[in-house]
């Protein structure tokens, strides 16, 4: 019976879909891979570095809604350990499925920088939820990414690889340092607060 809460609380949060759609999402990344013949020239990589974590981060960002907020404030064990729980085996299921797209080189775009764009991103999308809540928390690491995949080419300079984290390649330190700071913040303010309650009535 100890393992009722633990399946209960993974069912109210969709945690099997959840699963299934990052499994879904590592096969897409995979298959555009190799469409894009990302073997032959490790640059080529970069739109699926950049893009399969958005994927899996929106993935981990809807799961992180909760049906009833009402009860989870009324709860007499604290939620924090499960909410905690939840992001970290996600995100970690992430980075062990994604860096199947890129392996190979990883001094460039390869597995390093897939997980750190992993962790970055998951990092934004869980700060969002606790903001925005899980529907839309997908909406500021989508439009960060973006922004940065398009304005990054040509520009130069020692703070590029802080706010643009998602574009530099896997051994870059000031990236690194950015999408962990990202992830940490991230998972501190979910654990702490959960998602931001949605819906009528709230």
């Amino acid at each position: 019976m100890k393992s009722a809460g633990p399946l209960l609380y993974a069912r109210s949060r969709a945690v099997p879909v959840t699963l299934a759609a990052l499994a879904g999402t590592a096969a897409f990344a995979v298959w555009a891979a190799h469409r894009m013949d990302a073997y032959l020239d490790t640059y080529r990589r970069v739109p699926i570095v950049a893009l399969a974590p958005l994927l899996a981060a929106a993935v981990i960002g809807t799961s992180l809604h909760s049906a009833s907020p009402e009860l989870d404030r009324t709860a007499v064990r604290p939620w924090w350990p499960r909410r905690l729980a939840q992001f970290l085996g996600l995100t970690a299921v992430a980075a062990v499925l994604l860096p199947a797209a890129v392996l190979g080189d990883a001094h460039a775009f390869g597995p390093p920088a897939m997980i750190r764009n992993i962790l970055g991103c998951t990092g934004v999308t869980a700060v969002a939820a606790v903001l925005l809540g899980a529907r839309l928390s997908w909406l500021p690491a989508f439009g960060y990414v973006s922004a940065v995949y398009l304005a990054t080419p040509g520009i130069r300079g020692h703070g590029v690889t802080l706010w643009a984290w998602p574009m530099q390649p896997g051994g870059a330190p000031g990236a690194w340092a950015a999408a962990l700071t990202a992830f940490a913040v991230g998972a501190a303010l979910h654990a702490a607060y959960g998602s931001r309650p949605e819906g009528p009535g709230v």
